[in-house]
């Protein structure tokens, strides 16, 4: 299982120090979640604060899109070459184009659902992406409670990985604990983001091995 601690439940006044530390605690991926206060009702971080992120860690990033737009953004961080963009397919009307355009930046493509959007709207894409990252919460806010649905949607999503793109990565994001670590990862997660768990343990390193179950 893979950890990729999402800096928005981190100090944001000492997010440099925050970052080195979950990535000497074993991090495999640093999440960043981008949000535009117009598809979610909450903003974050530009590509100035990210810039300072890459700088602070050799972990590779994953950077998470909540934004309308979706291709003016992808020009705007597309500089930092993270590992993976992921954007929400509830927002973008030519999937198909802006996952070819990522690729074509040499960063890994990735789609979003929401809690409540079916997986079957995967169907015609699936196959060319390399990783969907399932939300267990309503994107916006840190600190929600997980929603437990999205285990039958892991497992749905496998399936139809296992005929479409057998090497699909499946994250999973949103109230990930100790508690459910194992659920997901029997149901087919291979990435757990990990925001409020991590940050406010008083170890990083215990905190991010509790999850690799």
């Amino acid at each position: 299982m893979k950890i990729a601690p999402s800096i928005l439940s981190a100090d944001f006044g000492r997010l440099a120090e925050d970052v080195k530390k979950v990535s000497e605690a074993g991090a495999d991926y640093i999440h960043v979640d981008v949000m535009d206060g117009h598809f979610v009702p909450n903003m974050t971080m530009g590509p100035m604060i990210v810039e300072a992120v890459k700088k602070a860690t050799d972990v590779p990033l994953d950077i998470h899109f909540m934004v309308e737009n979706i291709p003016f953004f992808i020009d705007m961080y597309k500089h930092l070459k993270p590992e993976f963009i992921s954007f929400h397919i509830e927002e973008e009307k030519h999937i198909n184009r802006v996952i070819q355009k990522i690729r074509n930046e040499g960063i890994r493509p990735a789609v979003v659902l929401n809690p409540a959007t079916p997986v079957c709207l995967l169907e015609y894409v699936v196959a060319d992406v390399d990783m969907v990252l399932l939300m267990s919460v309503n994107p916006g806010f840190g600190g929600q409670k997980f929603i437990p649905s999205v285990i039958d949607k892991i497992k749905e999503l496998r399936d139809l990985a296992s005929k479409k793109n057998p090497n699909l990565l499946i994250e999973v994001d949103g109230g990930v604990n100790d508690k459910n670590a194992k659920l997901l990862k029997e149901a087919g997660a291979d990435i757990l983001v990990a925001g409020s768990y991590i940050f406010k343990s008083s170890d990083y390193k215990k905190a991010i091995e509790s999850l690799r179950v």
